[in-house]
């Protein structure tokens, strides 16, 4: 089959709704459906959906309460989430694309795309020992958070700045503020979060293909996988009825998050949004469906997504990777966090962002995948949207996972 009619029957073939579960999976199921609507409530979550993958099939998905409180619009399959750092890995992705076709090497410096970071000051060393593989693992030591830039974590009050943006929206603000950035750690020697980072991959891939980062995405992952419900930033007219609120806060105060955002030059760290049967075409794609393999690897090849699913680097237990509270063993590969259980190692991301709490986890080798979303960001000592997200994954990972994995 040629890649052209591929393409054109994925785009036109929606997410099937998941069947009834064989007699054999049913009762773990409707534990998952029991513990993930008792738990939505527990914690005050407005909306939320979750979809099981196994073998390129949906075989559970459910669709919980309100997308928009102010509307009154329910979760549905049409509900576009926000997925925030998750971007990351379409990020990721791109810049493997860019290296099989040789634009760039990960070994390169990233200074010799990016000149603006020779103004940055590295106490270790030559701002030249800093690599696009070192962006891609978090390890190149570059700060978490974005913006606002003058924030401390020890100083909440200084991240009420109503006269910035909510993310910085020019690579000028950005560039503006590097010499006075600092290299926090030798660059590869550890892994540490930075959203900025990815800042700095977006814009690598911008210079070298000659397209904003939205259009090059958009061109060269969403179009071909069939993800036309995608977009990045503000919705299309078209689809904002569909696109959910995000709602945030802690204790008894809940308040609306900003609403159809602009993530700003951020995009390329958090910037898409989508709906559950288009990310179900992504997980495919990082499953490796054997029946779409040639369009598959026109994408990217197999070999480049083995490449990037191989662990490199240990993720620290205290630090806040976005994804559910990492374990001792979590590794991160390129662009993607690595995480043991159930006797396999599962490829994930998460993200957090404007009230909208999400991740994904994958086995290619068994074809099993799962992606979850809340439209609710609650940091309470009791009502926790972080703590419901990982008793989630590991009912998940350790419950039904198995289940399908008996023969």
């Amino acid at each position: 089959m040629t890649a052209p009619r591929l393409a054109a029957l994925l785009a036109l073939a929606a997410l099937a709704p998941a069947p009834p579960a064989p007699a054999s999976t049913a009762p773990i199921f409707d534990q998952l459906r029991s513990l993930f609507r008792s738990s939505l409530v527990q914690h005050r979550v407005a909306g939320a959906s979750l979809l099981v993958l196994h073998n390129h099939q949906p075989v559970f998905e459910d669709f919980y309460g309100d997308a928009n409180r102010a509307t009154r619009a329910p979760v549905d399959r049409d509900t576009a989430f926000h997925w925030a750092s998750i971007t990351k890995t379409f990020t990721a992705v791109a810049i493997l694309q860019l290296r099989d076709h040789g634009l760039l090497h990960l070994d390169d410096p990233a200074v010799r795309y990016l000149p603006e970071l020779r103004q940055v000051h590295d106490p270790f060393g030559p701002i030249d020992n800093i690599t696009v593989r070192h962006l891609l693992l978090h390890a190149a030591g570059f700060r978490g958070p974005t913006w606002p830039w003058t924030a401390e974590p020890s100083q909440p009050s200084s991240y009420d700045r109503s006269w910035e943006p909510f993310e910085p929206t020019r690579w000028s603000q950005v560039a503006a503020l590097l010499p006075y950035t600092a290299v926090l750690f030798p660059p590869g020697s550890r892994h540490s979060y930075s959203n900025l980072g990815y800042v700095f991959l977006g814009q690598i891939i911008e210079r070298l293909s000659g397209d904003d980062y939205e259009v090059f995405i958009d061109k060269n992952i969403l179009k071909p996988l069939g993800m036309h419900a995608s977009y990045f930033d503000r919705a299309p007219y078209f689809l904002l009825a569909h696109r959910a609120a995000g709602y945030e806060g802690s204790g008894d105060s809940v308040k609306p998050a900003p609403f159809n955002f602009d993530s700003g030059i951020t995009v390329s760290n958090s910037g898409l949004n989508s709906p559950f049967p288009d990310m179900a075409r992504y997980l495919d794609f990082l499953l490796g469906n054997p029946a779409r393999a040639e369009l598959y690897n026109q994408v990217l090849a197999r070999s480049s997504l083995a490449e990037m699913f191989r662990p490199e680097l240990a993720v620290p237990t205290t630090d806040p990777s976005q994804l559910p509270a990492p374990d001792s063993g979590d590794s991160i590969g390129l662009g993607f966090f690595l995480h043991p259980a159930s006797g396999r190692v599962f490829i994930g991301h998460g993200g957090e962002q404007g009230g909208f709490v999400s991740h994904f986890y994958l086995d290619p080798a068994s074809g099993f995948a799962y992606l979850i979303a809340f439209n609710t960001d609650i940091s309470g000592p009791v009502d926790n949207t972080q703590t419901l997200d990982r008793e989630l994954r590991d009912f998940l990972l350790t419950r039904v996972f198995p289940a399908l994995a008996r023969p």
